[in-house]
Formats: structure tokens, C-alpha cells, sequence
């Protein structure tokens, strides 16, 4: 089955709403003639309506980072995902290692922002990925398969058609490590075989699954190649718009 790439950028606790709406237009400009790309950039709640205002008109869709799973109430600092679809948002990034890490989520608490993304009619894209500890006592696999199984307990095969799985390998993220195109290819393998068990073979070959984890433009033609890699979740290099749409152009980066 042929699986539109997605290339995403995550841009963090970065860029004030003027630097995000100027590196969204430059952006835009650079992808106004992309084909068979799916784009999307993750800016902060504070730029994510100034940047959709923007791109709306272009190839570039927008995301947000985070949101709560409630859709309104007494939850002081919190955005919903009604909120996140009003701003101009298509996506939302849930259960990212830094979020898990340093603000304690669980699998539990991620699969209601699953269920609330859907519900608000966002792609959720879920990311799920070991800790290097994790990784050298070969616990890989048995952690994606908690993180995938408890991320989505609950739903059925017809409610994900917009999910979107992004594999970031805590150990790669920000450290300039990558994983080898042999590690990355048996991973997303397993993470689509998986899916299939636990809903069914159409929902498993529709599926995107992204790598995330130090990816630049170096090295994202290698990993792209793969036959399962259906994109790629970008951190630091997705700041730069230069930078960025020469991952976007994977095809013709050598």
C-alpha cells in the first residue's frame, strides 16, 4: 500500500510568535511547489494560531505539542483539543518522551488525549520509544508494545484513520545519536505487525509511522528508503526553514 510521507517538525520551547510566523513563511515559500509530501510543524499554543494564519493557504500544516484530554473546565495552564482545532491545527503531537520524561505522563493519561484528539477531529500522532537503558537490557519491543497496546486500549480499527505513530528512541533525541537503518527498519516492523494483532491488516498497512530521533538531512534519504519509515518527526533541524525543506526534499537529498 502506498502511505502519503509525513514530515513533521517538533519546535519545542522555541521561537517567539514573530520568529515562528517568520520561519513559517519562509517555509511556506520554499514548499509552494512540494508534491506527494504531507508537511506539518508543531509550534508553541502561544505562535500555533499565528502560524496557522499563515499556512493555511500553502502546503504546510500545522500541529500542536501537547494538549489535556478534558474539553473544558477548572484546569488552569491546560489547552483542549477544541481549542487546538479552532487555532488551526490538524495535528497534535501526544505522549512525546519529553512529556512522558519531565511531566510525568502515563500511558493511561496518553490515551485519553488520544481519544479527545480524535473526538476534536486532530490526527493524534503518537510517540512511543525505549530510554537507552531499556535498549541495552533489549527491552525494546516489550516497551512498545506496553506503550502502543496501552496508548490505544479501547479503540477500534475504523475510529484511527487519521493516526500517524511516530518511533523516537529516547536515546536519539537531541544527543546526535541515530539509529542504524537496520535497528529503525526492525522496529518499525514490529511496531506495524503490532498493530495489525491487536486491530487488523487494513488499519496496519494504512498507518504512518514516522522516525524520530537526530534526524538531518544527511541521513534522512537512508532512512526514508526503508520500506516502512513513512516519514520522519524533526526536532532541532526543523527550526531552520533551509534546514528543514531539504528534508522535506528527501528525495532528491543525497
Amino acid at each position: 500500500m502506498s502511505r502519503t510521507p509525513l514530515i513533521a517538525g517538533n519546535w519545542k520551547m522555541f521561537k517567539t510568535g514573530p520568529e515562528a510566523v517568520a520561519t513559517a513563511e519562509r517555509l511556506t515559500d520554499l514548499t509552494r511547489d512540494t508534491q506527494d509530501v504531507d508537511i506539518m510543524i508543531a509550534p508553541t499554543f502561544l505562535s500555533l494560531p499565528l502560524v496557522s494564519e499563515r499556512t493555511r493557504r500553502g502546503t504546510v500544516k500545522t500541529g500542536a505539542q501537547n494538549l489535556f484530554h478534558e474539553r473544558e473546565g477548572a484546569y488552569t495552564g491546560e489547552v483542549s483539543a477544541e481549542m487546538i482545532r479552532a487555532a488551526g491545527a490538524d495535528y497534535v503531537i501526544v505522549g512525546h518522551s519529553e512529556r512522558r520524561l519531565l511531566f510525568n505522563e502515563t500511558d493511561q493519561s496518553i490515551n485519553l488525549k488520544v481519544k479527545a484528539a480524535l473526538n476534536a477531529g486532530l490526527a493524534p500522532v503518537l510517540c512511543v520509544g525505549e530510554s537507552e537503558t531499556e535498549k541495552d537490557e533489549k527491552k525494546t519491543f516489550s516497551v512498545l508494545d506496553k506503550q502502543v497496546r496501552n496508548g490505544l486500549k479501547g479503540f477500534r480499527s475504523e475510529q484511527l484513520g487519521s493516526l500517524v505513530l511516530a518511533y523516537e528512541p529516547v536515546w536519539a533525541i537531541g544527543t546526535g545519536k541515530t539509529a542504524t537503518p537496520d535497528q529503525v527498519n526492525e522496529v518499525h516492523r514490529y511496531i506495524r505487525a503490532l498493530m495489525e494483532k491487536l486491530f487488523d491488516k487494513t488499519l496496519a498497512n494504512a498507518v504512518r509511522i514516522l522516525y524520530g530521533g537526530s534526524v538531518k538531512p544527511e541521513n534522512v534519504s537512508e532512512l526514508m528508503a526503508l520500506e516502512d519509515v513513512d516519514g520522519a518527526l524533526v526536532g532541532g533541524a526543523s527550526l531552520d526553514a533551509d534546514k528543514f525543506v531539504r528534508i522535506i526534499n528527501f528525495k532528491t537529498e543525497r
